[in-house]
């Protein structure tokens, strides 16, 4: 009873209404939250820590700065939330302007990018053909899963398509211009109550062992420079019987591809995921073979019950 009391007390304050209102919409930062709410930073980070303490908001640290966004499995801030009128005037203005600084990050984040000489979508540059690609993961995919996780999610694609099949997805990767991106893709298409990004290094993933049913990797493992330990990782935080899910190039001979896009590896062979992947504690199953420009793979692995890991 005392924790209810004092998460509604948290709640019971219009600034702070309006702040779980936006962050249930995707996640913010404390300057983007001054700039949609028009109030200074140290009267936001005071109601921003009552609401983190109360367990309201969650806090992501991301650099240098942190994100706040709605939790996940936070029932009472959605049954509030439901309680507000939408066509509150200044709930719609915070929506106004909330819609406009994401585009902004967006858009610089894309500048950024073509600035730097970086073509964002590797899938597209490479010639895969994506649509093959999607239907073999969601032909992986169960019909319906707990949870998510895809390291280097990039702009967030595989979120969006997986997320009709999940409760709770995560995307992380290392990339800030990257996960600006995905926050932008993730609020425009209205998955940011159970889909969100976070900064994080894929051989250290700030999760508990066992935390996700499914855990993903799409054209990442070429660039790793452990793919084994990249993987080891990826099956700590992999629940027992869960699907670990592998999309990557097979070894296509093509030096000019591994060197114009700085691929740490010319693909790879069913041989060697299949060596890391037992050695992780998974038992693979028969790969999935995809046609295209380049020859592709989908690896998929099932994550060996605790009680028979050696």
């Amino acid at each position: 009873m005392d924790e209810l009391l004092a998460q509604l007390r948290a709640a019971a304050e219009p600034t702070r209404l309006r702040l779980l209102a936006l962050c249930a919409r995707g996640a913010f930062c404390v300057t983007d939250l001054c700039a949609i709410l028009g109030q200074s930073q140290p009267r936001l980070s005071r109601h921003l820590k009552l609401l983190t303490e109360a367990h309201l908001l969650e806090r992501i640290p991301e650099g240098s700065n942190a994100y706040f966004q709605v939790p996940a499995r936070a029932d009472l801030v959605r049954q509030i939330l439901a309680r507000l009128p939408e066509d509150d005037a200044i709930l719609a203005q915070d929506r106004r302007q909330a819609a406009r600084i994401a585009g902004e990050r967006a858009r610089i984040a894309s500048e950024s990018f073509r600035r730097d000489g970086m073509d964002w979508d590797e899938m597209r540059a490479l010639g895969v053909d994506a649509a093959a690609v999607e239907g073999a993961l969601l032909a992986a995919l169960p019909e319906r899963v707990d949870s998510v996780l895809d390291i280097g999610t990039g702009t967030g694609g595989l979120l969006e398509l997986l997320a009709p099949r999940a409760d709770r997805l995560l995307g992380v990767d290392a990339s800030r211009e990257m996960l600006a991106l995905a926050r932008a893709r993730l609020a425009e298409r209205g998955l940011a109550d159970r889909a969100a990004v976070r900064q994080a290094d894929m051989y250290r993933l700030p999760f508990a062992d066992r935390s996700f049913a499914v855990v993903t990797l799409q054209m990442v493992l070429h660039h790793a420079e452990d793919p084994g330990a990249a993987l080891a990782e990826a099956a700590r935080v992999l629940a027992p019987r869960g699907r670990l899910l592998v999309v990557d190039l097979a070894p296509h001979g093509r030096p000019d591809v591994a060197k114009r896009f700085a691929h740490r590896w010319a693909g790879f062979s069913d041989a060697e995921l299949h060596g890391w992947l037992i050695a992780a504690g998974c038992a693979p199953l028969p790969p999935r073979a995809i046609d295209g420009a380049l020859p592709v793979r989908l690896w998929e692995a099932e994550r060996t019950p605790a009680e028979v890991v050696v």
